[in-house]
């Protein structure tokens, strides 16, 4: 079974400095139908102005995936970390007992577009930490590349949840198969591109969940990026 969560009926955040599109319900957004999909709580795909960004602010409880596709991100936290972000970075922030933390564009000519993932950790109260790692053009390409899991298997950043998080970048025409364990649930989200899922056509902004599929399979229509969630 596949629903699809079209990409233009996502709430919407603009204040200026920062245009953010919600998959899920997020702040001012809420909508009871859409409050995020097994334990994927929040995508938000966002636009932030050059030189702007998020001062600091606290979270808690939450394992927090930062996802770039264009421009840098400068990222600041109570943990002493400090990094840009660029595409091809992975970034997975443990908010656990507590933590704070900024990001502003690092750039003052250019937005940053990027996507911020929240997923439900497995137990409340961890410690909080930090991850980032960079997977290099080749690794994604044509490819489905694991990029985030609970083990931190093939050198991706550790979630502490029951979740395996894999990347792709597509040239047109690329056919890729992810399967899905019995038990397992998906979500789809097109980032860039257009990609064919059986019968029906999707955009970037688009994302779909799969219950009961034996895989997830999809074909690239144009230059295309995507993240798959196999969740639990």
């Amino acid at each position: 079974m596949m629903r699809i969560r079209p990409g233009p009926e996502r709430g919407r955040a603009q204040h200026g400095w920062l245009d953010s599109r919600h998959s899920f319900s997020f702040a001012d957004y809420y909508d009871p139908a859409q409050m995020g999909f097994r334990s994927l709580r929040v995508i938000n795909e966002d636009r932030v102005q050059p030189a702007r960004g998020f001062e600091t602010h606290a979270h808690r409880d939450m394992e927090i995936v930062t996802y770039v596709l264009e421009g840098a991100l400068e990222h600041r936290d109570s943990l002493g970390n400090g990094s840009q972000i660029r595409p091809g970075d992975v970034q997975r922030m443990s908010a656990g007992t507590g933590i704070q933390h900024s990001e502003f564009n690092a750039s003052r000519e250019h937005l940053v577009h990027f996507l911020q993932i929240w997923i439900v950790p497995e137990a409340a109260g961890l410690a909080p930490s930090y991850e980032q790692r960079h997977f290099a053009e080749p690794e994604l390409r044509d490819r489905l590349r694991l990029v985030g899991s609970r083990d931190g298997r093939e050198d991706s950043v550790r979630i502490h949840q029951d979740v395996s998080l894999y990347v792709g970048k597509l040239d047109p025409g690329a056919k890729l198969r992810q399967p899905l364990g019995p038990g397992r649930h998906a979500w789809l989200q097109v980032a860039r591109g257009a990609v064919q899922v059986g019968d029906a056509a999707l955009r970037a902004g688009d994302g779909a969940a799969f219950s009961h599929e034996p895989s997830l399979e999809l074909v690239a229509e144009a230059e295309s990026e995507v993240l798959v969630f196999d969740l639990a």
